[in-house]
This record gives structure tokens, C-alpha cells and sequence, in this order.
């Protein structure tokens, strides 16, 4: 059996006193950079949001990701920090994010902030579903660095030996980034560009949503589950059990697109 040992990075960058750059903020950053600049591009096919709103998206998301994340992982995963360690709650900086949650709060914070602009809340999230799996992807790869929410044991090739174990493990941040970043960035640029699925509100968010769902879940009978939540129905997990919600909500929003709006078809393949 071959496995490769963990190459033990440091997730702190550097450090000036108490200040310390790690790589994890350092990956947010970088995604939200990335996703403004391919979410400009995007905007200049499909004029939905004005130069105002524009200046101000990248704040409204940020906040959404950060709040919504942190507080979904607390909820999903720590509810015990509530009453246990509630100072624990506002170390971001120490890792412990939820996509789930961080989801719920673009949606939450966009919504606002098509209020406040003027705009179609239903184009605007069809909008950021062709940004959002980049953000996925960095998040990801921080997770591999800070060498959290690996997979379960496994003596596949190329199993990966983490910090404090003599086993190998898969490499499931790995799996994620990849799947549910670059796979689906990849699939939600060619719908966008190669169809005219955009003029079907909330059909590009709802297919984002499904296929999230279904990689996510797939890739969860890799992962391994949070030791103080173990097993739900004694072989799903938590991140399971919200994916299948996310799937359902992608394939009821898919038909109320459908419903809606006149059927897309591909023959609208440019």
C-alpha cells in the first residue's frame, strides 16, 4: 500500500505579535477576489446589476458567507458551544465554517440587497451560482492545509497519512474541491455561456443547488463524520442529511422555473 504523509503546512502564514496571517482567511479572501472578478465578466454578458450595487456586492457577501457560515456550523455541528464555550462561537480565525449555512446566508443577505438596489432577487442568485463553486474550491483546499474534515480510513492509492495517525485517510477536502468547486464551476460555465438558461429565473440557481447536493452527499460516504455527532440512521451524516434538503429545494425551484417560464430547451445551444 502506498499513502502519502500529510506535508504538515503550517496554516499560519506568518505572524507579526499577536497578529497572524493564516491560510484559511487568506483562501476566503482569495475566493471572494476571484468570484468578483469572473462575477464583472458575467455581468457584462448579462447586465443584471448596476455600477452602485456592484460596488457595494462584495461587502454583502463577505458578511453573508462569514455570518451565515459561522453561525450554520454552530448550529449544525457545535449547538453545545451555545451554553459550553460561547466565546469560542467568534473564533472564525481558528477554522469551523458551514457551506449550508454560509448558502443561507448569501440567500438572507441577497435578498436584502436586492431590496436595497432595486433589483431581481431571482437574477441576482442566478448570477452568483455561476461564481459561487470557485469560493467552494479554496475553501477546500484551506481545509486540506488545516488538515480538518478528512475522510474516513481507507488503503486506496494515494491515501493521505494526517498529523498525529499512522494510517492513511482519503483526502476528502481533496474529493470536495474538486467536485463540488471545479467540477460544478466548470458545468455552471458552460450551461451559462452555451445556453440561455439565464433567461429562466432561478433555473441557474436551482441546478447549482441540486448538483451541489449530489456531489456533497456523495462525497460524505467518504468523509468522516464529526466524532461528537457520529452516524445519523447509523450510516448518514449531518452534511448527508442537509445536501438531500438542498437537493429537494433544486428540484422544486427547477420546476417552478419550468412553470413559470417557457421551457428550456436545447436547441437554445448557441
Amino acid at each position: 500500500m502506498f499513502a502519502i504523509v500529510f506535508p504538515n503546512i503550517d496554516p499560519v502564514i506568518f505572524q507579526m505579535g499577536s497578529i497572524a496571517i493564516r491560510w484559511y482567511g487568506v483562501s476566503y479572501v482569495i475566493a471572494i477576489l476571484l468570484g468578483y472578478w469572473i462575477l464583472l465578466n458575467a455581468n457584462k454578458k448579462t447586465p443584471i446589476l448596476s455600477q452602485e450595487s456592484l460596488d457595494s456586492i462584495i461587502l454583502y457577501i463577505a458578511f453573508g458567507i462569514l455570518i451565515g457560515g459561522r453561525i450554520g456550523y454552530v448550529l449544525f455541528y457545535n449547538l453545545q458551544w451555545i451554553y459550553t464555550n460561547p466565546l469560542q462561537i467568534i473564533k472564525i480565525w481558528e477554522g469551523g465554517m458551514s457551506f449550508h449555512g454560509g448558502l443561507i446566508g448569501v440567500i438572507i443577505i441577497m435578498y436584502i440587497f436586492s431590496k436595497k438596489f432595486n433589483l431581481s432577487f431571482a437574477s441576482v442568485m442566478d448570477l452568483l451560482s455561476i461564481v459561487g463553486p470557485i469560493g467552494c474550491f479554496f475553501g477546500r483546499i484551506a481545509n486540506f492545509i488545516n488538515a480538518e474534515l478528512y475522510g474516513r480510513e481507507t488503503d486506496i492509492l494515494l491515501g493521505v497519512i494526517f498529523p498525529g495517525e499512522d494510517f492513511p485517510r482519503h483526502p476528502s477536502q481533496i474529493y470536495e474541491a474538486l467536485l463540488e468547486g471545479l467540477l460544478l464551476f466548470i458545468i455552471m460555465q458552460i450551461i451559462y455561456r452555451k445556453t440561455k438558461v439565464i433567461e429562466y429565473k432561478l433555473m441557474l440557481f436551482s441546478i447549482a443547488v441540486f448538483l451541489y447536493g449530489v456531489f456533497r452527499f456523495l462525497i460524505e460516504f467518504y468523509r468522516e463524520p464529526d466524532a461528537h455527532l457520529g452516524f445519523i440512521y447509523k450510516i448518514y451524516t449531518m452534511g448527508q442529511m442537509l445536501s438531500l434538503l438542498m437537493c429537494v429545494t433544486g428540484m422544486i425551484l427547477f420546476i417552478l422555473s419550468m412553470r413559470n417560464y417557457k421551457k428550456v430547451s436545447f436547441s437554445d445551444i448557441k
